[in-house]
């Protein structure tokens, strides 16, 4: 009896991360402006699906916010984000860590630099499809990029310390 309602919580916590998701990747649809603060916010809830959880877990937080989102929000560019690159980079974070600290970043940033392609693609085709990008703001794009990433990282780890150290026993989810 007592791993039914071990199972029956860790349902209603994903299902309530995979919601809580939704919502906030509906509020960067709605003020467009905010897509890709949303995206990161968005992601931070797999990082407690990872820690609390781990194995599939957070992949089913990731693909339910996922496919959600893609389905309801008026404007896509937030979940398009969400589910090509912020869902699933904390998810894969934190098997690249366990690799070294080099190799770790050699990995993050292969991922970082094919998600950015595709998400590009993805974007126009979606979201911008009568824009067109020139190729020095694009390269100034890519620039920015590559010093947001590290910055990104740093701050999904200092999120994670945190929870960790602050609020993990406060929560009491396990």
């Amino acid at each position: 009896m007592r791993s039914n309602a071990g199972k029956t919580k860790r349902v209603a916590v994903l299902a309530m991360l995979s919601a809580l998701g939704v919502v906030i990747l509906y509020a960067g649809a709605l003020i467009s402006v905010m897509d890709i603060s949303v995206a990161v916010i968005a992601s931070m809830l797999a990082v407690f699906a990872v820690i609390e959880y781990g194995k599939s877990a957070p992949w089913l937080v990731f693909g339910v916010t996922s496919i959600l989102s893609l389905l309801l929000l008026p404007q896509k560019s937030p979940a398009v984000m969400y589910a090509l690159f912020f869902g699933y980079y904390p998810i894969l974070k934190e098997k690249f860590e366990k690799r070294g600290k080099v190799f770790s970043w050699i990995l993050k940033e292969i991922t970082f630099h094919a998600a950015i392609f595709v998400m590009y693609f993805a974007l126009r085709l979606v979201a911008f499809e009568s824009v067109d990008m020139p190729l020095i703001m694009l390269a100034v794009t890519l620039a920015l990029f590559e010093i947001v990433f590290p910055l990104y990282d740093v701050a999904l780890s200092r999120v994670i310390m945190f929870y960790l150290y602050r609020l993990r026993a406060r929560f009491k989810i396990k």
